[in-house]
């Protein structure tokens, strides 16, 4: 995983099939230790973070088997439920098996979680949720010690939607005493995915996609086999570098349903689309339009995890354009990157102005976050020349094999 090269300029034509959801996947990873028998999960993505996560709960004791994308979880023999800060320092997600850790042990030790560098994204509303559940948590020299005789249900309103906080409550809320109830819950596909996966282990929940979410506490779970949805946020940045390149691409497996927001900017950009139940089939333009404002939301709006692939497109769009980022406060890191490459970008705040230029040109660039080491991949497609992307292990947390997908559609591009 060392440099990504990149030759500009090839129009990119041909089909992919969507890999599985990374960020269905690591809450579900963390859900299965709940369970003291077997979880088995279907069309897992062999990502970075899914490996952390792995390695995460063979440290705790449960037994872990991958079968192609298939893994099983055996996890009633576990023994520690400390994470170690090797893992934990690596990616965001960790703070995730605070919950599940407390439903099921009582107990957890977690370092305070790393991850991408795109803003503080403070952990506060995980911590006072799992206390408003019987939670005492105490930090020190930068660990988290979480303790709980009996953890059992609450009312809790979130002041933000948080995907992360809603999910570390459902699966401490799973096998608490009574019920818990979540109001201005997060909406996200990946929310109603580890539903789904827990309801199919006997877990009752009921309102998963609303932004309110009750769960009853039941005293165990069973064994089950779950095949986990398509990642959207892949199948966006496939999109997006077709939208940098030209050309015709088909995606497989795609969750259609749930990237409307991306289908409504995509065709103002020029995109045309064909949609089907899984299936999406684009034509995308020599060089796409502008577009006058574009905002990041909570789902069912526009996913900031797009954010940066699409501010690539734009630099080589007809007209000015304008994003607005409303989830993390540092998400522009590439923006001097791609300035290296040629871009127009002014940014103050959570607002970058776009004007697009002619053609970008290539040239040695640093990623510093995988979905902007993402879009910087894409802007080397749709620039003059070749284009190096350093620090390139940050793409690997969220794709399998990015660069080999891109050649299955005609790309040239190269690892070393």
């Amino acid at each position: 995983m060392g440099d990504i090269t990149v030759r500009g300029g090839i129009p990119l034509h041909g089909k992919l099939y969507v890999q599985g959801s990374k960020n269905a996947a690591l809450p579900i990873l963390a859900a299965a230790i709940l369970h003291e028998g077997i979880s088995v999960i279907h069309n897992c993505p062999h990502i970075l973070d899914v490996e952390n996560t792995v390695q995460s709960l063979l440290e705790m004791g449960c037994s872990v088997e991958w079968h192609g994308n298939s893994l099983t979880i055996f996890a009633g023999t576990i023994q520690n439920t400390e994470i170690s800060s090797e893992y934990a320092a690596q990616m965001r997600s960790s703070v995730i098996f605070l919950g599940s850790l407390l439903g099921r042990m009582g107990s957890a030790a977690l370092p305070l979680p790393g991850g991408c560098t795109i803003g503080k994204r403070p952990i506060d509303l995980h911590l006072n949720s799992l206390k408003r559940m019987g939670a005492k948590i105490e930090e020190e020299k930068e660990i988290l010690f979480a303790k709980a005789q009996n953890i059992h249900g609450a009312d809790i309103r979130l002041r933000f939607p948080s995907v992360g906080t809603t999910e570390n409550i459902i699966l401490a809320a799973v096998l608490a005493e009574g019920t818990t109830r979540i109001f201005n819950a997060a909406r996200e596909p990946e929310i109603t995915e580890l539903c789904r996966f827990l309801k199919g282990k006997g877990a009752k929940i009921r309102g998963e996609g609303t932004d309110r979410i009750v769960i009853e506490g039941v005293k165990k779970l069973k064994d089950s086999e779950f095949v986990l949805m398509s990642d959207r946020i892949v199948a966006g940045t496939y999109l997006m570098a077709a939208m940098s390149a030209g050309g015709m691409i088909s995606l497989e497996h795609a969750p259609v349903c749930q990237m409307a927001a991306q289908f409504k900017v995509l065709k103002s950009m020029g995109a045309q689309l064909q949609i089907g139940k899984d299936k999406i089939v684009m034509s995308a333009p020599k060089r796409p339009r502008a577009l006058r404002e574009v905002a990041t939301q909570p789902y069912p709006g526009f996913p900031t995890d797009l954010q940066s692939q699409l501010l690539a497109v734009l630099c080589r769009a007809r007209g000015k354009s304008r994003i607005i980022e409303n989830i993390f406060e540092d998400r522009y890191q590439i923006v001097p990157q791609l300035k290296k490459m040629g871009a127009q970008i002014d940014t103050a705040a959570q607002e970058a102005w776009i004007t697009g230029t002619q053609c970008l040109s290539g040239t040695e660039v640093h990623a510093c976050e995988l979905r902007g080491g993402a879009a910087l991949i894409i802007a080397g497609l749709g620039a003059a020349g070749e284009t190096t992307v350093k620090e390139s292990h940050f793409i690997f947390r969220g794709y399998e094999d990015i660069c080999g997908d891109l050649r299955k559609l005609g790309a040239v591009i190269e690892t070393n």
